[in-house]
């Protein structure tokens, strides 16, 4: 009992600190980020016993970490519990032809209409599409259309999945920093997401219509893995950018994952809007409704 005691104690204490704008933004972020998100992807592999339970014991004191739903929970290193799979069954997808379905867990972040191709990533923060994605004709097609940003934390189920039935034409991979993309670094660190590693992945659904999905890396996290390219997308990786596609996937299979929590912006073209219900600060699982068509 008093050892259950002196961990929520401690889990309270790190909590609190955490909390405190200035000492969260200083840990996460004024440091050596690509070195420590290098070192975090070499620790992560180590399988041994005692340094995989150690490291989830110490992730638990960070963050809600909640095994119950994984496929399993014996571990061999602290990165297969990463990128654990879930139970079959554990997100219900949703079948509904009008509707686009979250490709991962997450919490909402900017979300709404594009105007002149732009888009926010905290309130009074504004980026631009073409910066994000690198291409100014693609940025044009979802001109007028919409967008959701998911933020997956550190203790969410880190798999991302089809939103619908399609089929990837292209992954666009961009070389960047590895900012923290919690609240705290949206708020003070300016077209972040546009600065961040991230890929660009062209979705084409069966109305013709494309769909982009932009995941975006994040320190510790400096790591994209997708099921359909032969290649791990991580800081070392240089080329090429341009990834040629042809992978047919159907709603709510998986695409890839992270190697820890980060963030997915999803791009929409005119035609669609935010499913009922989907609103800023709302914690969304994968297989439920986030666009429809208008």
């Amino acid at each position: 009992m008093q050892a259950n005691d002196s961990s929520m104690n401690a889990k309270s204490l790190i909590g609190r600190l955490t909390q405190q704008e200035g000492i969260n933004f200083l840990f996460s972020n004024r440091i050596p980020r690509r070195l420590v998100t290098r070192f975090m992807g070499w620790w992560s592999r180590i399988e041994h016993p005692w340094i995989c339970r150690g490291s989830i014991a110490l992730w638990r004191l960070f963050s809600d970490l909640d095994l119950s739903e994984a496929k399993t929970t014996h571990f061999k290193s602290m990165h297969d519990c990463f990128t654990r799979e879930l139970k079959d069954g554990a997100r219900p997808i949703n079948a509904h032809a009008a509707h686009l379905v979250s490709p991962c867990d997450g919490v909402v972040g900017g979300c709404g209409p594009i105007v002149r191709g732009t888009m926010l990533q905290a309130k009074g923060s504004p980026y631009s599409l073409t910066e994000l994605t690198a291409d100014a004709g693609l940025a044009e097609q979802y001109e007028g259309g919409c967008y959701a940003t998911l933020r997956l934390t550190s203790s969410m189920y880190h798999r991302f999945h089809a939103p619908a039935d399609c089929r990837v034409e292209q992954v666009n991979y961009i070389a960047g920093d590895a900012w923290n993309v919690n609240p705290i670094a949206l708020k003070r660190v300016t077209r972040l997401f546009c600065k961040n590693e991230r890929a660009v992945i062209r979705c084409r659904i069966a109305s013709g219509a494309m769909l982009t999905l932009v995941p975006v890396a994040a320190i510790l996290v400096a790591s994209i893995r997708l099921r359909f390219l032969d290649v791990r997308l991580h800081l070392r990786y240089r080329g090429p950018n341009v990834i040629p596609c042809d992978a047919a996937l159907r709603r709510g299979e998986e695409m890839g994952w992270f190697e820890h929590g980060s963030t997915i912006i999803v791009l929409a073209p005119v035609g669609f809007r935010l499913a009922e219900g989907v609103f800023e600060g709302l914690r969304v699982r994968m297989g439920q409704p986030l666009l429809q068509i208008s």
